[in-house]
């Protein structure tokens, strides 16, 4: 067995704490786990990779076409990832556009979020859409957009990790004063995914 998951997004959405939950209900479940990060301007709003492989697996590499999920917490950061997609391939998508600083002052011009959907689903038809921020609003903290997106992973029901074990992880790993609310948001992200199936 191998799950490949590619996790994108940009600095400040909280990307390598959900690795890293998703790293440790892994571990907790006896299972193998490998994973890499890739850091680009992160505390500017630039671009963050992480790859999480479980099972069989030795590299963190997810080769082109590879993937079994893209992860994506911003919806450009989707779009390119789309390399790693294949016919199968799961995407899971916040919808919501983290706009880059060159944008804001004019010297670039952000796409239309459904073209970039359309695109995606000429890839694969598995694609799954939400308002992450929105969400997490709702849950009591836009900062629990992360743990929407896990809990929409964990609805996909293509990890070998329950996902009450996700969720153990995330109580274990946010701060008290947020459990609730990381609940409540874990809960709203595993709903729109099951909504769309």
């Amino acid at each position: 067995m191998k799950i490949n998951i590619q996790i994108v997004g940009v600095g400040g959405q909280g990307i390598l704490t959900a690795s890293k939950i998703i790293a440790n209900a892994a571990i907790a479940e006896g299972l193998n786990i490998v994973m890499s990060e890739v850091h680009g301007m992160a505390q500017r709003g630039g671009v963050v990779e992480s790859s999480v492989r479980i099972g069989d697996v030795h590299s963190p590499i997810i080769g082109d076409g590879k993937a079994d999920v893209i992860l994506s917490f911003e919806p450009v950061e989707a779009y390119r990832a789309l390399d790693k997609a294949n016919g199968e391939t799961k995407i899971v998508t916040n919808i919501s556009p983290v706009v880059p600083f060159t944008v804001t002052i004019g010297q670039g011009k952000y796409p239309e979020v459904d073209v970039l959907i359309e695109n995606m689903k000429k890839v694969t038809p598995h694609v799954y859409t939400f308002d992450a921020f929105s969400l997490a609003r709702e849950a009591g903290t836009e900062k629990a957009a992360n743990v929407v997106m896990l809990g929409a992973l964990s609805a996909l029901n293509i990890l070998p990790i329950s996902a009450e074990k996700m969720k153990e992880m995330v109580k274990f790993t946010v701060p008290e004063k947020f459990r609730d609310a990381n609940m409540r948001a874990f809960d709203l992200g595993y709903n729109a995914v099951k909504k769309e199936e």
